[in-house]
């Protein structure tokens, strides 16, 4: 049965990362995404390695791990938009299509004709995304962005890492680029909401995606406790701001993480580390008392954690329903039973290297499930399919 999307085409005019991420989220519901490149260089991160591909003889392909991540599902054409030719395969694509995203710098598809106004007089209904560092308003709307300029000017780094004065202390960002994958996920239910819109109006709409505004966005509860108290947030590492005992604790023979979230998962928590009165003790019964007081509890936690090993505590924990987990590396994340059991890595077919690893899609429909079958494409793989379906 076809994904829940198979109905939609999407155009899609972005690179790098935030707006790839939204495309290839509407691939894997179903959409046909259509990802018109640069003829001769393709998306910016097609270059973005080490680490490539391989192919089936061992040697690299050219094809890097970062396009990889974001590209599963689309058929690729290749066209030079400067050119009048490239500019009508776009319209043409256009005229067919349900949405557009994109990720060019303000004003740019206006001057190849290929703007919001241009396209909506090609298809009067439809949605067209537009993704940017600032948005289209404000004194910084020309200006380029990345998403690590992006995670310190919207206040994510001031609350990531290790407090000042700590060993390792000072801002970090977020191991993974974080902002980027939110703004395509901001834009992709943005994309819906206009689908669903447009079936009760029949209209289409213009989307405006700022990352500096997700970023903002982003900062939550950590916002919140700022807006309410007028106290900035600071770098704690991994100690949660508002709910405690949260953080990672030693172990006899390495780490874990323990993420106590009600007074009821506390009090079973002591009664496992062998301290049952904590959850009478006034200074710890309550989670406000216990970040009120987190300075002696904190190291009595270690002390008594320290006292077995990881897999005691973690079997010990788990059984008494506290959430709990071993911090894994990436290669132990994909030998996870519950990780195997949910399929997340899956192996496509490639033209270059017999099959391509892909971590696929955690949405699960049971009436429409999603398919997944087409790899990442080589640069203008599909354009002459593509230029043949349009008459071109």
């Amino acid at each position: 049965m076809p994904g829940p999307l198979s109905h939609i085409r999407v155009l899609d005019l972005s690179r790098i990362m935030a707006g790839p991420w939204c495309t290839q989220m509407l691939a894997d519901l179903g959409a046909e995404v259509i990802k018109v490149e640069r003829d001769g260089v393709g998306d910016d991160t097609r270059r973005w390695g080490p680490p490539w591909l391989k192919d089936e003889a061992g040697a690299d392909t050219g094809e890097s791990g970062y396009y990889l991540s974001v590209n599963r599902g689309k058929r690729s054409v290749a066209v030079d938009l400067a050119s009048a030719e490239g500019q009508e395969v776009v319209r043409r694509i256009a005229a067919t299509a349900d949405i557009v995203v994109e990720n060019f710098r303000p004003g740019t598809l206006e001057r190849y004709g290929l703007g919001y106004a241009d396209l909506k007089a090609v298809k009067p209904d439809l949605i067209f995304a537009s993704i940017t560092g600032f948005g289209a308003t404000g004194p910084r709307r020309n200006d380029s962005a990345y998403d690590f300029m992006i995670q310190a000017m919207g206040g994510l780094m001031s609350v990531t890492g290790e407090a000042d004065g700590q060993p390792g202390g000072g801002p970090q960002k977020v191991g993974v680029p974080i902002v980027d994958i939110m703004t395509g996920m901001y834009t992709c239910i943005a994309c819906l909401a206009a689908l669903a819109n447009r079936e009760r109006t029949g209209q289409g709409d213009q989307i405006d995606i700022a990352m500096l505004d997700v970023s903002v966005a982003m900062l939550a509860n950590q916002a919140m406790n700022y807006l309410v108290s007028g106290k900035a947030p600071t770098r704690k590492g991994n100690r949660h701001p508002n709910i405690q005992p949260q953080d990672v604790f030693p172990v006899a023979d390495g780490y874990m993480v323990v993420a106590v979230g009600n007074d009821e998962q506390f009090a079973r928590f002591a009664a496992v580390l062998g301290m049952p009165g904590w959850a009478e003790d006034p200074r710890y019964r309550t989670n406000a008392a216990r970040v009120e007081n987190l300075s002696t509890l904190h190291p009595a936690i270690c002390e008594r954690l320290q006292t077995a090993a990881l897999a005691h505590w973690l079997e010990q924990l788990t059984a008494a329903k506290v959430p709990c987990g071993p911090i894994n590396t990436v290669p132990m994340v994909f030998d996870e039973p519950q990780v195997l059991a949910r399929a997340m890595k899956q192996a496509l077919p490639h033209p270059l290297a017999g099959t391509v690893p892909q971590v696929v899609s955690p949405m699960r429909f049971a009436a429409a499930p999603l398919v997944f079958d087409r790899a990442p494409p080589l640069l203008g793989a599909d354009t002459d399919a593509i230029l043949a379906e349009l008459g071109l």
